[in-house]
């Protein structure tokens, strides 16, 4: 029975505060949040923390991230900044041959499915650099999963529009559908089979679910359901530390996660500004809005060009920020010569938790995790909760690009965490969860706060742009009068969508202070920040 008989629709703006203190963890969704602090309670440090909301977040928020997704971080540990790319690569045997005919690769069911990083990265981050036991890092999730939690009022809404869509997966439907329906906001769900899960993984560290008995479950159901994934697949994965890419605008320097990662897209997009008076002096104005669309537009165009698993890449990752290059683009930007760009097909929007945390030794974490897209590929292990992403989604059927689908590869990846440094010294862990709104995100975070000089939440709170896959602007309601109409003027194809719309995604960061932090939550999502 739904938990109450009142409205849950919350129809009047509303502001939150920032938060203060001297440790401090943001999520999407409140549970979430509290296992993270209740790490830092314990002793633990700010892996420790980020890790068990992780976590955390495949239990309370099943709609957006999963056992069964990818993940990247990227990690202050006092002195330097460290990125780890957890996301999987394709079956072996997959050829390109496999999906040909087809008018894009298919969302859900076993040819979307890639395998799965997100495991690998809890157990990476927690042996290089964090404090408590592997295990006690699951705690809260597995005390989640078995009692049970009430369900939060976006990922209620979440759950009920994507239900229908996986309706004919049964092992689906026994995990995620109690009585055949997605659970209603406050109402308790529970998960024993996850809970389980959890427990394997955490007494294996992650061994059971790539080399053990997990990881024969999964091959199992493999190949009694059409799929190629195999114990082969899952037993070669590794995350992998990997050098972030950075662009320096002014005083700071924002930092991405490099290829196969969209993140280069907000460095080149910045690179593009050359810290543009316009641009930094009234995010809100016109000018500022309509050079940061374009900017972004060459910066997109690039990266769908260039950006594959960059052993299948022609152009070098660090090349694609290299300043020879990057001048040829401004010359294009200057001139608004864009009409005439090679337009490669965009991903769908995808669904995403982003989280950061921080301690008061000073280190810092910024953290994204997803199924892809919604439950990601329907595919639901049975006995097991483990629901398997649809990352293979991001690949493509053009034989030509190094994104092309093909066996062993990892494509085209949307999640991008994001960091800001200044002199070398940390700023601000953010992220704005989201499909193909995340660099956009990014560059708009960066600009408000770092270059506009707004407190993070006045930052997460700003109505948005999102420059759709069909290249048309979509505008969050609550910009300034005038500005749709300015920017129609000056060319663009402007829709203004309700405020808080999925398209916007939702923000998470975490801003240093002269002492302890200040942190924010998206008001477009059910999180919040938590400080000690």
């Amino acid at each position: 029975m739904p938990s109450s008989d009142f409205d849950w629709r919350f129809p009047y703006p509303s502001r939150r505060t920032p938060v203060l203190g001297s440790n401090i963890v943001a999520t999407s969704q409140p549970l979430a949040a509290q296992a993270g602090i209740r790490m830092l309670l314990r002793g633990g440090n700010a892996v420790d923390a980020a890790v068990a909301a992780a976590i955390a977040l495949t239990v309370v928020e099943p709609t957006m991230n999963g056992i069964g997704g990818d993940a990247f971080a990227l990690v202050w540990d006092g002195e330097a900044l460290h990125g780890l790319n957890a996301s999987g690569r394709s079956p072996k045997a997959w050829t390109f041959d496999r999906f040909a005919g087809k008018a894009e690769m298919p969302a859900i069911g076993w040819d979307s499915v890639t395998v799965p990083g997100a495991v690998s990265s809890w157990i990476e981050l927690s042996r290089r650099f964090g404090n408590l036991p592997f295990a006690d890092l699951f705690a809260p999730a597995i005390e989640y999963a078995r009692g049970g939690f009430p369900v939060s009022p976006f990922v209620a809404r979440t759950w009920k529009e994507a239900a229908e869509k996986y309706r004919t997966f049964d092992s689906f439907v026994a995990t995620f559908l109690p009585d055949g329906r997605a659970p209603s906001a406050g109402e308790w769900f529970r998960s024993p089979a996850q809970a389980e899960t959890l427990a394997e993984i955490a007494g294996t560290y992650c061994e059971s679910f790539y080399r053990g008995r997990l990881a024969r479950v999964i091959a199992d159901w493999s190949r009694r359901t059409g799929g190629l994934l195999d114990e082969d697949d899952l037993g070669g994965h590794m995350a992998e530390w990997v050098e972030p890419l950075s662009t320096t605008s002014g005083r700071f320097t924002l930092h991405e996660i490099p290829p196969n990662s969209q993140g280069v897209a907000a460095l080149l997009a910045l690179a593009l500004l050359r810290e543009d008076p316009a641009v930094v002096a009234d995010p809100d104005s016109v000018e500022s809005i309509d050079l940061q669309l374009r900017a972004m537009r060459l910066a997109q165009e690039e990266v769908r060009q260039y950006v594959a698993d960059p052993a299948s890449m022609v152009v070098e990752p660090r090349a694609l920020l290299d300043e020879r290059r990057v001048e040829v683009l401004r010359r294009v930007f200057d001139a608004g010569l864009q009409a005439g760009l090679r337009r490669t097909r965009r991903p769908k929007e995808g669904d995403t938790v982003y989280l950061t945390a921080a301690d008061a030794d000073g280190m810092m974490v910024s953290f994204i995790q997803s199924n892809y897209y919604d439950f990601g590929s329907g595919i639901v292990v049975p006995g097991t909760g483990i629901a398997l992403h649809s990352r293979a989604v991001c690949f493509g059927l053009d034989r030509s690009h190094p994104n092309a689908v093909g066996g062993g590869k990892r494509p085209f990846h949307t999640l991008s965490p994001a960091f800001v440094t200044a002199q070398g010294r940390p700023v601000m862990s953010f992220g704005v969860m989201g499909g193909h709104m995340q660099p956009q995100g990014h560059l708009q975070m960066f600009v408000r706060s770092c270059l506009g000089g707004q407190n993070p939440q006045a930052a997460c709170d700003a109505p948005r742009w999102n420059l759709a896959p069909d290249g048309s602007v979509l505008l969050e309601a609550g910009a300034r009068d005038g500005v749709a109409a300015a920017l129609a003027g000056l060319g663009h194809s402007v829709q203004t969508v309700e405020y808080g719309d999925p398209v916007f995604g939702g923000a998470q960061a975490i801003r240093v202070l002269p002492q302890g932090y200040c942190a924010a939550s998206d008001p477009r999502k059910d999180g919040q920040a938590v400080a000690l």
